[in-house]
């Protein structure tokens, strides 16, 4: 407003001393003299020079806000993807230490839908927002000061308007939180769909199912499409609904602003224009936290679904002070124990002693216990009752580590690793040196196609 009252009111007093700052109180006067003074010390009486210090002073105002904005960016997409990287590492670390029983209750697609795409709108929803939590307050709580320095009634008029555009926003977005969890979950019930189609895809082609398998995943997407759609509507009402109410309000303030200036002169047209860009330089940020506002809602859902996995307990955590052991010395002994899946019990009071040395054959029915026997021996799951000796320790005062170490699983289910034969072969065992790798195929019977 001084930069306007110099320029273009011939009766505008000049200031040719440096004004004194004389308290809070009078800072809008002492910001206006000094501007003025500025003006004046550099151009004098020469408007066409004075023009000229205006437009330097706003290329280098923009200039100015322009590398602040880039540097912001710049270091915030350093923290952004930091943040990121480790809520995926955290992810990944939590869903190796949680025991076998948490995915059999779990869909395998699901569980990376978690790790992949909802991480990804957590970044979209909460982390792009960092840039508006450090800048956008700071832009506000410096206008309104500038406001208030030149009306006071016209920046309360304005902040009567902003908390009803804001409440009527957060009204439209209420449903987003739950519109984006429904989208969440039928993305992880589809990426569930392609990984077990993927892993049972010879079972699929044998029994002629490819056709039911096809059906079932359609109908995922279509409902996929649907929620998408409600939720993408809903979110795009953001944008225009601020728009509408930011231009309403400002509406109104010209009609109260325009009496305040033609009919009842207490306000001058250059102050008038600039409080209106000023008005304008706060419904920007105003509009983006509105829009912020909506993304957080809808990164709610996400959130939650990928905290659901961070605070699930591990029920088979060591003990503390649990035991080390280095070498299994005299036997494996089963004492009375039982175990059920859910509420069947598929052992109870079984009990078996396994001296070193000796080999022993399970034999059994489908669904008879014997995979289990494995899965509790490695503690993969803890018995309901009785216990599990290893040369007379009991397997729960052992460090699952050193336990596992002790021992060698063969699946039913050859895996290989995306990796190389050498790196597979020596899984448990990363010292392993060529010899002992090469002694370890031969002893699979591997070595002859192998080598």
């Amino acid at each position: 407003m001084p930069l306007l009252q110099i320029i273009f009111k011939s009766d505008t007093k000049r200031i040719t001393v440096k004004p004194v700052f004389e308290g809070i109180t009078k800072a809008g006067d002492y910001f206006k003299d000094y501007m003025n003074y500025m003006i004046t010390s550099v151009a004098g009486e020469d408007k066409s020079k004075a023009l000229i210090v205006v437009i330097l002073l706003v290329i280098v105002v923009f200039l100015l806000k322009n590398l602040f904005n880039y540097l912001a960016m710049y270091f915030i997409t350093f923290l952004r993807n930091g943040v990121l990287k480790d809520l995926r590492n955290e992810l990944y670390d939590k869903i190796v230490s949680l025991p076998l029983s948490y995915f059999s209750e779990k869909r395998k697609g699901d569980i990376m839908a978690r790790i992949g795409t909802d991480v990804l709108e957590i970044q979209t929803s909460f982390l792009s927002i960092l840039e508006l939590i450090f800048r956008e307050p700071l832009t506000i709580l410096f206008t309104i000061i500038f406001m208030l320095t030149i009306s006071i009634k016209l920046t309360v008029f304005v902040f009567i308007f902003i908390p009803i555009s804001g409440l009527l926003i957060s009204i439209i977005g209420k449903s987003l939180k739950r519109k984006s969890d429904r989208v969440q979950h039928e993305q992880g019930y589809f990426l569930s769909l392609l990984e077990e189609t993927l892993t049972g895809l010879r079972i699929i082609k044998g029994f002629n199912a490819e056709d039911k398998f096809s059906e079932k995943f359609r109908e995922s997407t279509s409902r996929f499409n649907k929620f998408s759609n409600s939720l993408l509507n809903r979110t795009n009402l953001a944008k225009p609904t601020s728009e509408f109410l930011g231009i309403a309000v400002i509406a109104v303030l010209l009609w109260y602003g325009g009496t305040l200036v033609l009919v009842d002169k207490s306000l001058d047209g250059e102050a008038f224009l600039a409080f209106m860009g000023l008005a304008y330089n706060i419904l920007t940020p105003a509009k983006e936290i509105s829009k912020a506002s909506y993304n957080v809602k809808k990164g709610n859902a996400a959130a939650e679904r990928v905290l659901e996995v961070l605070e699930t307990k591990n029920p088979l955590k060591d003990k503390e002070n649990a035991i080390v052991k280095s070498s299994f010395d005299s036997e494996i002994e089963f004492k009375n124990i039982s175990f059920k899946y859910e509420d069947e019990f598929v052992l109870k009071d079984f009990s078996l002693t396994i001296p070193k040395g000796q080999t022993v054959a399970l034999v059994g029915q489908s669904g008879s216990g014997k995979s289990t026997l494995a899965n509790l021996v490695t503690r993969f799951y803890d018995i309901n009752k009785g216990s599990i000796l290893i040369d007379g320790t009991d397997i729960r005062e052992l460090t699952k580590k050193s336990l596992r170490s002790q021992l060698g699983i063969v699946t039913q289910d050859a895996i290989l690793f995306n990796d190389t034969v050498k790196n597979n072969v020596q899984l448990g065992v990363q010292k392993a040196t060529d010899e002992e790798i090469i002694n370890a195929l031969k002893v699979a019977n591997a070595w002859e196609f192998v080598k």
